[in-house]
């Protein structure tokens, strides 16, 4: 019986194991996004529909279904330019939805000598990183609520792409059901709390983070955001969700202090700790897997601000 009982607990243990996202992926999806040749994604280049052909590649993989019509990327134009967000959808057994999301375009390059590259690897492809990363986790299993992934373009010239996909009336099915939207920017690096630890923007104004905490696997911690007077909260593409009244938070481990990567050309795969990033997208994956439409349920409270 004790032999029985050893083999269960190492085939477990094996299976949890293999349903773990490998470093050498999230390396792969930062390194690719932030390669030299992506020349830094700036809205309305090659290299940023470049980088949403390959997020749509990834969705495709995951076998995720459109979020309307025959494609992931949704068009967009802004001042004469055209580009593309990309959207899609796991159905789960409710009808209720959490989301997830990151932007992937960046600022692109400068005229000077050298290394004139602003590769965006921790702006913000450590952020489609983890998007793309619980998409692979998800990819077989079956869940509470089905979720959407997306991927918003021209992000850094003010929000552009995720304003354009919120005010889209062909997806305001799919929006009327989500519950919660986890928005993941700036992962890449080590946060003030320590390893295995992020914080939430606009901690203040819902209960988003308390039920995560509740529900936290393996030391997994999201703590109040620590720039509050930066007013982060409504600076990110989250905030295009909460004007339509939807629970959405940006989830950041970027060290404001010590950030001098912060659109710099160093923010390369370089000063990505690929061991921190890949244990936060595993551990934010197992919590979200005891998630369900009982046990998470978060609302806003009368501090937040919809008009503004």
């Amino acid at each position: 019986m004790k032999k029985v009982i050893s083999i269960v607990l190492i085939a477990q243990s094996f299976l949890s194991f293999a349903q773990n996202i490998s470093k050498e992926r999230v390396v792969n999806i930062v390194s690719t996004l932030a390669s030299d040749e992506m020349k830094g994604r700036k809205f309305g280049t090659l290299e940023n529909d470049k980088a949403a052909e390959y997020i749509a590649s990834e969705f495709k993989k995951n076998n995720l279904d459109y979020c309307f019509g025959d494609s992931y990327l949704i068009p967009f134009e802004y001042k004469d330019k055209k580009g593309y967000n990309v959207c899609g959808i796991k159905k789960g057994k409710s009808e209720q939805s959490l989301a997830y999301s990151a932007h992937f375009d960046h600022i692109g390059t400068n005229n000077k000598e050298g290394d004139n590259i602003y590769n965006g690897a921790d702006d913000d492809a450590s952020g489609v990183a983890t998007v793309i990363g619980l998409a692979d986790y998800f990819k077989d299993k079956k869940t509470d609520f089905s979720m959407v992934f997306m991927a918003f373009n021209a992000e850094e010239i003010g929000l552009i792409g995720s304003k354009a996909l919120a005010e889209n009336e062909k997806l305001n099915p799919v929006f009327s059901n989500i519950k919660a939207l986890f928005n993941f920017e700036m992962l890449a690096t080590e946060s003030q709390f320590g390893k295995n630890a992020v914080f939430m923007t606009g901690d203040e104004f819902s209960d988003f983070d308390e039920l995560i905490n509740n529900n936290a696997v393996n030391g997994l911690k999201v703590y109040p955001d620590p720039y509050q007077g930066q007013q982060l909260f409504y600076r990110s593409d989250n905030v295009n969700f909460v004007k339509k009244k939807i629970i959405a938070h940006s989830i950041s481990t970027v060290d404001m202090n010590k950030a001098v990567h912060y659109h710099a050309v160093n923010d390369d795969i370089n000063i990505v700790d690929a061991d921190n990033l890949t244990s936060i997208i595993n551990n934010l994956a197992k919590t979200i897997e005891k998630l369900n439409t009982k046990n998470f349920t978060p609302k806003y409270n009368d501090k937040v601000k919809y008009d503004f």
